[in-house]
């Protein structure tokens, strides 16, 4: 059934329908639910999850068993014809050439929205604008004398009929589809560039022809953005590109087509044809692409957030709805096609939401909310943010106040921005969402004390050369302890099981993958893997993620914690983070060859001895807390000396080899060295800085931590440095660190080391009841 795509996207097309489906995820799995469910009920599931408003069937396609379009009016509220016109033209030969006119016009009275030409197929896409009747004629009678079924193949008799659409077109007020790029094993790559269009866009004739290029004409995808944006005519359609290609060539081939062209001549379609799981893989795919681009373009600058959202409600419904002129169809069936970057957005109270809780996190790692109504949500505030004191990034854990020190106080107000790409509707609170937040003096105007930004900031720097991938997870978190079982234990996972799995059922709700689930060694406490993402969304699926975690507990009449050290007598809880480093795709931490040093590329080293050197300094980000110092302490696996090594969780920072590399090789390093109170995008925004440093100044990895002993560091002891016993001396190797200052900003950095003194003053007030302490302030 998938076997229209290559290797590596098959698998991940198989994944994607036997998680819609529910069954293994197997070729096998997705035939026998198929096989026992029925074409309508797949089709109902496909095409309800693809949330398509509008089914344009060519008819050019011809499969043995087919439904009519009537039928597909089951699945999709509005249905409509393509014309292509080389079938038809193949379908009425019979008749006097002089009659294809009218033919053509009979033949799209009513349904039809839209003829198509494949002459890309055919002779190519050099048509001739000034093609000559008669030698259209000599090509026809050669057709005629081939063998049945006729199949157009002549030159001339392409072009004519090409040419007499595009008169038919102007003529009915009908726009034209165009097959570019690439194809099946029938078509000559070379002739389907869509540049060689020019002459006929150029011909004043057909200057007011509405032409859409179809399916991004990959690989010339930049080429049509060039022709869209010169020429007023051209419209551009990335379908089949999406999801036909890997993830990597999706983006770059839409990011081609918005190089140039306007953003109002971009639309999608899904291409799915003979299988309703085609259908609901193109649009689950353009949707995440989508997302990735434009998310992208608001990192750049290139759009503000609502432009962001504009773009999507375009690109995937209103450029189309325009073009193809739908607006009745569309308006009266009801049916809209929510873009994913706005999260089902609506400028109404929708589905009975009561509260819109606006999340943000403050320098000491608190996360903080204030909630409004969802209609002033809507009405102001999706657009004019909320107001906030400066002091709110003064503040500390232990106090509402401004810290000393941090150059922070009650007077000045920023505005809470909501990101409209992390607005979710709460799994727990059916009638409330929930939407983090970003900081600005004013809409559009960036502060610089906001954690968000700063990350994003950052991670530009670092993608002007790379794409920076990085793995969050949630090390060990810890529940109130209602069970003493050992580390996997299968009785301690049978006692939270029914926790787990509300929790699992929230995070998939809200789009967050779990790779795993396992008991702990601390009483009550569970590891939950997070899958990796580009570290932006990382940090705020981390964020969301706590906070599911959080209230999942709470209903169940438990207080879940993500503090360091629960307990002194037991083992503390991390939050791990795994690093890699893309670049086109491509995973150029690792070494291309076993025989490299240490397992890692030149530029993977230099990344990991960046991050190597600041790591003192990165600590005041990572572990924030004085508690966070109880539990990086040796032999507890958190890593308390300044080293580093392979598959080594005794170190700091780990490099991993999973099953699947080649031996002697690494795909990432871990950070041990972070913990659930820290700011997740303060504290990636240190990391990044670090390892960019590295990379600036080609920084080298010292030898990896060997002992006589095995790999423990704790062996080397007073031999090997030991990293910050405490928050104050993490917080004094931030301050003589001008590389760090001057990469997250000077002001930023002084409110942090602010916070964290008043943090270390406030443990040393009350040091018997601290531990308690820091249990309950993290119930925010």
């Amino acid at each position: 059934m998938l076997n229209c795509f290559g290797f590596g996207v098959m698998q991940r097309s198989v994944r994607d329908v036997a998680e819609l489906y529910g069954c293994e995820k197997s070729l096998r799995g997705v035939e026998a639910h198929r096989a026992s469910s029925g074409l309508h009920s797949i089709s109902s599931k496909c095409f309800g999850e693809a949330r398509i408003s509008a089914l344009l069937i060519d008819d050019g396609i011809v499969l043995d068993k087919m439904l009519d379009l009537q039928s597909h009016r089951s699945f999709v509220p509005v249905v409509r014809r393509i014309v292509r016109i080389e079938r038809l033209a193949e379908t009425i030969l019979d008749n006097p050439y002089s009659d294809f006119f009218l033919n053509v016009s009979a033949t799209i009275a009513g349904e039809a929205v839209a003829l198509k030409s494949v002459a890309a197929y055919r002779s190519g896409l050099e048509i001739n604008p000034f093609v000559e009747k008669k030698d259209a004629e000599e090509g026809l009678s050669e057709v005629l004398s081939c063998e049945k079924p006729i199949r157009i193949q002549n030159k001339s008799l392409i072009d004519y009929i090409f040419l007499c659409s595009l008169d038919i077109a102007l003529c009915i007020d009908l726009p034209i589809q165009i097959h570019t790029g690439f194809g099946d094993s029938d078509l000559d790559l070379r002739l389907s560039n869509p540049l060689h269009l020019r002459a006929v866009l150029e011909d004043k004739r057909y200057s007011k022809c509405r032409i859409v290029l179809l399916h991004a004409s990959y690989p010339f995808s930049k080429e049509a953005s060039y022709l869209a944006s010169v020429y007023s005519q051209v419209y551009l359609d990335f379908g089949l590109a999406v999801p036909k290609l890997s993830v990597h060539g999706m983006i770059s081939s839409v990011k081609e087509l918005l190089e140039l062209a306007p953003i109002k001549k971009v639309m999608f379609s899904t291409d799915g044809y003979a299988f309703p799981e085609t259908f609901y893989l193109g649009a689950k795919r353009a949707r995440e692409v989508a997302l990735s681009v434009l998310c992208n373009a608001c990192d750049d600058g290139d759009l503000t957030i609502a432009e962001a959202i504009e773009a999507a409600e375009d690109i995937f419904k209103q450029n189309a709805v325009q073009f193809y002129k739908l607006e009745g169809d569309i308006s009266n069936s009801g049916s809209i096609v929510p873009c994913s970057i706005a999260r089902e957005d609506s400028s109404a109270s929708p589905n009975g939401i009561v509260f819109v809780r606006i999340l943000w996190v403050d320098t000491s790692g608190q996360r903080r909310c204030r909630a409004v109504p969802a209609k002033r949500f809507h009405e102001v505030v999706k657009q004019n943010g909320i107001g906030l004191t400066f002091a709110s990034m003064g503040m500390t854990s232990s106090s509402d106040g401004p810290a000393y020190g941090t150059d922070l106080t009650g007077v000045g107000e920023i505005r809470l921005i909501p990101d409209l790409s992390t607005k979710w509707k709460i799994p727990w609170a059916p009638k409330e969402e929930m939407v983090l937040a970003d900081m600005h003096l004013k809409p559009g105007e960036t502060w610089e004390y906001c954690p968000r930004e700063t990350l994003r900031r950052i991670s530009k720097v670092l993608r002007d050369e790379f794409n920076l991938i990085d793995e969050c997870r949630e090390g060990k978190d810890d529940w109130v302890p209602f069970d003493s079982t050992p580390y996997c234990s299968t009785s301690g996972f049978d006692a939270a099981s029914h926790l787990l799995q509300e929790v699992m059922s929230a995070l998939q709700s809200i789009k967050i993958s779990i790779e795993q689930v396992h008991a702990e060694s601390g009483n009550g406490q569970f590891e939950i893997a997070m899958g990796h993402t580009i570290c932006n969304h990382a940090a705020d699926n981390l964020i969301l993620a706590r906070e599911v975690i959080r209230a999942v507990a709470r209903k169940h009449g438990l207080l879940a914690t993500f503090v360091p050290k629960y307990s002194l007598d037991d083992i503390g809880s991390g939050s791990h983070v795994h690093i890699s480093l893309l670049q086109n795709g491509k995973n150029i931490f690792m070494a291309s060859e076993e025989t490299s040093r240490h397992g890692m590329s030149k530029v993977g080293e230099e990344f990991m001895a960046g991050v190597f050197t600041h790591l003192p300094s990165i600590m005041a980000f990572t572990a924030p807390l004085p508690n966070s110092y109880d539990r990086i302490q040796p032999n507890t696996w958190s890593g308390a000396y300044l080293c580093w090594g392979k598959e080594n969780r005794e170190a700091p920072l780990r490099t991993s080899c999973p099953p699947g590399i080649s031996e002697g090789l690494v795909s990432n390093f871990e950070i041990k060295a972070f913990d659930g109170c820290a700011n997740p995008h303060l504290g990636l925004a240190a990391i990044l800085a670090a390892g960019i440093d590295g990379l600036r100044r080609h920084l080298t990895l010292p030898e990896p931590v060997v002992t006589k002993s095995g790999t423990n560091p704790s062996s080397l002891d007073g031999k090997i440095q030991r990293l910050p016993k405490e928050l104050s001396d993490s917080v004094d190797a931030l301050e003589k660190d001008a590389i760090l200052k001057d990469f997250i900003g000077e002001k930023l950095v002084t409110a942090v080391i602010g916070v964290r003194k008043i943090s270390k003053i406030a443990n040393l007030l009350n040091p018997v009841l601290h531990h308690e302490w820091e249990v309950l302030s993290r119930q925010q």
